[in-house]
């Protein structure tokens, strides 16, 4: 079940168990999509998707873990990843980062999604479509490397080409390199790093078993980052807007399966001219 740096090869089974969490999760998220508003708090997130998980018949990832008080991680504008959701209200304009997990007999799923309330900058919009585009990229590589880190060269990549293209013109990106995604399984963080960025070190190479969670995050600015008094909300330094995606994704003897896409991933990846590989039921 172990191997190289720990890593936890899920069975058959395990991977199945896992599916179930990610479909929870990717309906909580289904779930906050459709109902967000101006006019909502934060706070009225978080009790949708723990209404979604609780009747899923699944529990939270996040509600206690190291102590964080919530189901979801709403981060709103400036604040990149784990804001605690409460009483601050959306407003039109605002750049919503949405984090959730989701615990299945002991298996988890977790996911993230980036949106903006209407009246939307539109610089903001490129924003969110561009971390998107970087995720599936990464995803994707999950399907053609040899090793780890092929993710991360995907993920810059992406950035990079996505920055020339820019319909508002040359907009820099900042890649954030403190907060990576990650092995999941028994526990929700877990070996081995997923990083979002190139790196000379090539990683563990890529085996079926293995279930990463790929999530980069992508700022309109510099990509220092600070940790807000509560010691849970990533802000950017200069106070520029961030967008935050992710996938749970499972290797798989025929290829990868994205566990926490209603689809598997399967649009997505065809247009990036890969095939998902799902468990039969």
């Amino acid at each position: 079940m172990f191997g190289r740096d720990k890593i936890e090869y899920k069975t058959t089974e395990q991977v199945r168990l896992m599916r179930r969490a990610g479909l929870v999760v990717a309906d909580a998220l289904a779930a906050v999509r459709a109902q967000v508003r101006a006019g909502m708090t934060t706070g009225d997130l978080d009790a949708i998707a723990a209404d979604v998980i609780r009747e899923g018949g699944a529990k939270p990832s996040f509600l206690g873990y190291y102590g964080y008080p919530a189901t979801l991680c709403v981060s709103v504008n400036d604040e990149i990843v784990h804001g605690i959701p409460g009483s601050r209200v959306l407003a039109p304009g605002d750049l919503v980062s949405v984090d959730c997990g989701a615990i299945i007999e002991g298996w988890h799923g977790d996911s993230a999604m980036s949106l903006v309330i209407p009246d939307a900058d539109s610089l903001d919009v490129e924003l969110v479509d561009a971390t998107e585009t970087a995720m599936w990229a990464g995803i994707a590589a999950l399907a053609t490397s040899d090793r780890l880190s092929g993710v991360g060269d995907a993920v810059e990549d992406s950035v990079d080409a996505t920055q020339v293209a820019g319909a508002n013109g040359a907009v820099r990106y900042g890649l954030i390199q403190e907060y990576v995604g990650h092995g999941i399984g028994s526990e929700m963080h877990q070996a081995p790093d997923v990083l979002n960025y190139r790196t000379r070190d090539r990683g563990p190479k890529l085996r079926p078993g293995m279930c990463l969670a790929v999530e980069p995050m992508l700022v309109r600015g510099a990509r220092a980052t600070q940790v807000l008094e509560d010691d849970w909300t990533v802000v950017t330094g200069d106070g520029s807007r961030a967008a935050h995606w992710e996938h749970s994704v499972a290797l798989l003897e025929g290829g990868i399966w994205v566990l926490t896409a209603a689809d598997g991933g399967a649009e997505r990846l065809a247009a990036l001219g890969i095939k998902v590989a799902p468990l039969a039921d």
